[in-house]
């Protein structure tokens, strides 16, 4: 199960309604949130989230609106006797950003680690308890700066065969582990989960672009993902120009991402302030990919494993 909320759909300037870029995703207990715009505390209390656990901030880009909230976070960490390790993860660039956010903090009871990911991070590599099947992984998108999006996959097994371990002769209490991946030994032979699992089952995907114009990487990082949650900067066509010029995109590029790519569903987000009611653009978009919907502040959705 993976529980995904948008704390932030506004970009660069917050709005009343609207604050500025963030969302949470919660699985296994641990949490990562994807960029930290200001004003993320207040919005993500208004939402019921709580940030002090978060275990990776996974940051798009550094342009303002999506990391200023970074400084007062920390620093409410601290207040709130955060002692673990928090995970900061960027593209090229990242130490240099980070340094003078943590002069602005200050000394902090807890380590800060700067990761500036090329290729995939598991977090449970680096996380105790972080479910060993998660994958965050980067990929390049199109905007006027060094930019990121990411994609979260949480792989599922394929089912257990109870028959096979046993004519294989293994004992009982090991089955838990190979179901969840692990290799195991028993009386000098080893047994993997290919050997007592049949073809591994869909698991869950979900896509956070960031800042981007429209471009082959977020097409290809999008295939078949259950969620995508894109930049959708402006409502209309006719600002297709100033979306190539910005390096964003409007509602219906969005969309037709969502299309090609075949996701499951696409929420919309990261509005212009020129843009009072989303909800006015939808049926539209809708008409390029039904899955689409408006994005707003506290929206929530848990994804399970389908069959």
């Amino acid at each position: 199960m993976v529980k995904v909320t948008l704390i932030g759909t506004s970009g660069l300037l917050p709005v009343p309604d609207r604050a500025l870029s963030a969302a949470l995703l919660e699985c296994g207990g641990h949490s990562v949130l994807f960029d930290c715009g200001e004003g993320t505390q207040t919005a993500a209390r208004r939402t019921g989230c709580s940030l002090m656990k978060t275990d990776i901030i996974a940051l798009t880009h550094y342009h303002g609106d999506h990391i200023f909230g970074l400084p007062g976070l920390m620093q409410t960490m601290f207040s709130m006797e955060r002692s673990k390790p928090l995970y900061i993860t960027g593209p090229e660039g990242l130490r240099n950003v980070m340094r003078p956010m943590l002069e602005l903090t200050g000394e902090l009871p807890f380590d800060v680690i700067p990761v500036e990911i090329n290729g995939g991070l598991r977090p449970a590599d680096i996380i105790k308890g972080f479910p060993p099947e998660a994958r965050i992984t980067p990929f390049e998108t199109k905007h006027r700066v060094k930019s990121c999006g990411y994609v979260f996959t949480l792989d599922r097994a394929g089912r257990f065969d109870p028959q096979s371990a046993k004519s294989l002769g293994i004992p009982m209490e090991l089955w838990g582990r190979l179901q969840r991946g692990e290799t195991v030994e028993a009386d000098g032979r080893r047994f993997s989960p290919e050997q007592v699992t049949g073809k591994a089952r869909r698991g869950i995907k979900i896509v956070f672009t960031g800042d981007t114009a429209p471009c082959d990487s977020l097409t290809d990082a999008a295939q078949d993902a259950d969620l995508l949650i894109a930049d959708a900067t402006y409502a209309e066509d006719e600002h297709l120009p100033l979306a190539s010029e910005r390096g964003h995109m409007t509602f219906s590029q969005a969309a037709q991402c969502a299309a090609q790519a075949g996701v499951r569903e696409l929420w919309l987000t990261h509005y212009s302030q020129r843009i009072k009611e989303p909800e006015m653009y939808i049926p539209v978009v809708r008409n390029i990919f039904p899955g689409t919907v408006c994005g707003r502040d506290g929206m929530c959705r848990v994804i399970n494993f389908g069959e």
